[in-house]
């Protein structure tokens, strides 16, 4: 088996029986792909040749060269997944990834914004303008809900039931999730809707989206980027921001304000509650405050 048949039919994998979405099959065949540069440099070996020392000289090689240890532990993670395929496949009879260890991590946390800060920075939208009440909208939509990027440029129409008061979004994986709107959220998106959106001409195949241009177009991720780092620059912030540190925002403002983590991680759409964990980097005003009301020797 070569590498380009290979990888061909691991994309299908990811496709068809993962269900993945293409940015993270795009991200799996990249990670692979820097292994297969490195073997067929060094000693032109197909993917089902490679042995443990193989790859292990590989990441060594990548070590040399100054990749991040978070960057070896995706790439591992997504030469694994490779592996494991061509093990399903039976194309061979063991992993030679399995036995190899992800170096060990220093837990990041997120950037976040305070109250006020996402109150400066929404505030500075010029809603004289149609397109300030459609990005008003949107980035209260993405601090109200948590969304990704992503999730907020492809909402629907349709799958808005603001009677019962929640908004279904397709994640990762085309998975669903059912997410309640706060009544800020839900007043500006109407305002929207009403206003903007009600007589917006949509490009054909566009009619469902929630967000247009002012061609009727859906908005693409780069666009919510520049309107946020915009608005950074407008108001002097000096933190690096993006469409994620509202999502960051969101679910931090939730944990300190007690929300139980399981329900924060059903809003955000982990499928892992370690993941949701991150949150849980509160001040320690708040974790004294906890420690004082819920413990009994307090």
């Amino acid at each position: 088996m070569n590498w380009d048949s290979a990888l061909k039919d691991f994309r299908q994998y990811l496709r068809l029986e993962r269900s993945l979405a293409k940015n993270s099959i795009d991200a799996y065949l990249h990670d692979v792909e820097k292994l297969k540069q490195h073997a067929l440099c060094s000693h032109a070996k197909n993917p089902d040749l490679l042995h443990t020392q193989d790859i292990r000289d590989f990441f060594e090689w990548a070590y040399h060269l100054g990749m991040s240890a978070r960057s070896q532990a995706r790439v591992l993670s997504g030469i694994k997944a490779f592996y494991q395929y061509l093990l399903l496949e039976g194309t061979i009879k063991s992993n030679p990834a399995a036995l190899i260890e992800s170096p060990r991590l220093g837990r990041k946390l997120p950037d976040t914004l305070s109250v006020s800060e996402i109150d400066t920075l929404i505030g500075a939208i010029d809603l004289t303008t149609p397109e300030g009440l459609r990005n008003k909208a949107m980035l209260e939509l993405t601090y109200g809900c948590g969304l990704r990027v992503s999730e907020l440029v492809h909402l629907k129409l349709s799958n808005l039931h603001l009677d019962v008061e929640f908004i279904k979004v397709e994640g990762k994986g085309s998975k669903e999730r059912l997410i309640p709107i706060g009544q800020t959220a839900m007043k500006h998106l109407q305002i929207y809707l009403s206003h903007i959106r009600g007589v917006q001409t949509p490009k054909k195949g566009m009619e469902d989206y929630v967000f247009l241009n002012r061609r009727g177009h859906c908005l693409s991720r780069v666009m919510v980027f520049i309107i946020i780092k915009d608005l950074a620059t407008q108001i002097g912030l000096k933190k690096k921001i993006s469409p994620h540190t509202l999502r960051h925002s969101f679910a931090t403002h939730l944990v300190e304000g007690g929300a139980d983590l399981r329900a924060v991680q059903d809003m955000l759409g982990h499928e892992s509650i370690s993941t949701t964990e991150i949150y849980t980097h509160l001040d320690r005003a708040y974790l004294r405050s906890v420690m004082v009301d819920f413990h009994p020797r307090a």
